[in-house]
């Protein structure tokens, strides 16, 4: 009769890398309240890599909520954004005029000395 293959858990390095998906499930079933040494068990993870996880997941969360308060330079960068779009359209159309009245012109214009 064939063995069956023992069930026994594999290693972490048998394990291999753990994705950005799988981390924070653990992640959050920490959070959730699973105990840390169980899923550390479960997982084949040492229990201060879950620790690590959980803190920088906290720590990017924390990031990620930061907002920047409103100040009087937002209302001047924003004026000065539209001004310099405008002046740039101005300077396109400029140069398109310019080229208009230059074509079929071999050279442009020039002042006869006397």
């Amino acid at each position: 009769m064939p063995r069956k293959p023992s069930r026994t858990p594999r290693s972490p390095s048998q394990r291999g890398r753990f994705s950005v998906k799988r981390k924070s499930a653990a992640v959050i079933r920490l959070l959730k309240g699973e105990d840390l040494d169980t899923l550390s068990r479960e997982l084949g993870v040492l229990a201060s890599t879950l620790s690590q996880w959980r803190d920088r997941f906290l720590a990017s969360g924390q990031s990620g909520l930061k907002t920047r308060p409103a100040d009087n330079r937002d209302d001047e960068i924003r004026r000065l954004q539209a001004k310099v779009g405008e002046l740039t359209m101005d300077n396109e159309l400029l140069l398109e005029r310019c080229r208009r009245q230059e074509d079929g012109r071999p050279l442009a214009f020039r002042r006869r000395r006397s």
